[in-house]
């Protein structure tokens, strides 16, 4: 989301520049004499979850998503929640499912999105349902996953490899940029 207006004085934003570690960075700041504050952009922190139900990991095709595009299950931290409490609240959310086990895969960063990921391997129980978020799941044996080089797909590559599983790419189509928001 761009920001305009200053959250704590309402005026515009300005692109200013800052010295930061011997280097000078662009950052929007508040344009009022006084004003202190700065819009860093930091990432937002996220789970990525690889989702074990049977002794098959269970990938997700969200709302919206091309066909044949599956991915981790996944969802935003709520402020002051545990990452291993988001994990079950989102598989709970999505897949209807439980989770008695909880590892810890590791953090990518998803650049697109301007996300911090947190990724873990979940063992999970009960009966899948679709949440409302998803339109489809799939079922894959571990040695059948392909990674792709982009946000989860970096943790996918290193659970395999913590498996002694190969690791083998595959090439999505580039995304289309994210579509501006609108004032």
């Amino acid at each position: 989301m761009a920001f305009r207006f200053c959250p704590d004085c309402a005026s515009p934003l300005a692109k200013r520049a800052f010295a930061e570690e011997g280097a000078t960075v662009d950052r929007l700041a508040c344009t009022r004499d006084g004003c202190a504050y700065v819009h860093w952009g930091n990432p937002t922190p996220a789970v990525g979850v690889l989702v074990e139900h049977e002794g098959a990991i269970v990938l997700a095709r969200g709302k919206g998503w091309p066909e044949g595009w599956f991915a981790l299950i996944a969802g935003y931290l709520e402020g002051g929640e545990d990452p291993k409490i988001a994990v079950a609240r989102e598989v709970k959310e999505e897949l209807g499912l439980d989770v008695v086990e909880t590892r810890l895969i590791g953090n990518y960063i998803f650049e697109r999105k301007n996300e911090v990921m947190l990724c873990y391997h979940a063992v999970a129980k009960g009966v899948p349902r679709l949440g409302e978020e998803l339109v489809e799941v799939k079922r894959y044996r571990p040695e059948d996953l392909r990674p792709w080089r982009r946000g989860t797909g970096f943790a996918v590559a290193d659970w395999l490899r913590k498996r002694g599983l190969p690791v083998l790419w595959i090439e999505r189509p580039p995304l289309l940029p994210a579509a501006p928001v609108k004032p």
